[in-house]
């Protein structure tokens, strides 16, 4: 093997390990992309980087280095879409698809040889995901949650329930409603706006005790 050859294993380990560390985080968290997703996807990108510089030696015709690498950043996108989900009123994973498309661009820079940078890069990525989300909940007073209420279809029903979000100051940001006409029963899907510090389940549970509210449910709270 010569020189150059240890130096692209080196390369490739580095990505492995760079990517490994935001995997890890990502993986705690239980999401789509964890742990070998980002290996793979860091380690991906600085092979192709290395391609780019290195694999074209032989050919006579001008290297554009940047022409590979560039497609790693568009074609990327199809991977990160794949860990964003649509649950109801909800959608989850922009943040592990950022993570995705970041890791990626740490993984060109590794295969440029750009260590310092790709080290640096990595070190935001890891603040930004673990110290960050407990900074913004600190901050961020905000909370939003998906809610939906069961209710018997009765005149003033709705009313009653918009009432009682509007007297304890939650902003009802969505609204959708499904009738069931058979059954009497009136279905509510609510995206909801309230403060952090008000616990959700107290807000759920007198909730239910309305008259003719049937049942609450909330997908972040189910067992």
């Amino acid at each position: 093997m010569t020189g150059l050859d240890y130096e692209i294993a080196l390369r490739l380990i580095v990505a492995c390990v760079l990517g490994g560390l935001i995997g890890m985080e990502r993986e705690n968290w239980d999401r789509p992309a964890g742990f070998r997703t980002h290996i793979l996807v860091c380690t991906g990108s600085a092979l192709v980087m290395v391609v780019s510089m290195y694999g074209f030696a032989g050919f006579s015709e001008p290297k554009d280095p940047a022409r590979l690498a560039a497609q790693v950043v568009s074609g990327i996108g199809f991977l990160g879409a794949g860990t964003i989900l649509h649950e109801g009123l909800t959608v989850k994973g922009l943040t592990t698809a950022a993570s995705l498309w970041m890791v990626a661009a740490v993984g060109l820079a590794v295969g440029t040889g750009m260590y310092a940078t790709a080290a640096f890069a990595t070190l935001i990525m890891v603040v930004t995901l673990s110290m960050f989300a407990k900074l913004e909940k600190h901050f961020f007073r905000v909370a939003k949650h998906q809610v939906r209420v069961s209710l018997k279809d009765a005149p003033g029903s709705m009313s009653r329930i918009l009432r009682f979000f509007e007297e304890r100051s939650i902003r009802v940001k969505t609204l959708n409603f499904t009738h069931h006409a058979g059954a009497g029963i009136l279905t509510l899907d609510l995206f909801l706006i309230m403060d952090r510090r008000e616990p959700l389940r107290r807000v759920l549970l007198d909730l239910s005790e309305q008259d003719g509210v049937i049942g609450v449910e909330n997908p972040a709270l189910r067992d």
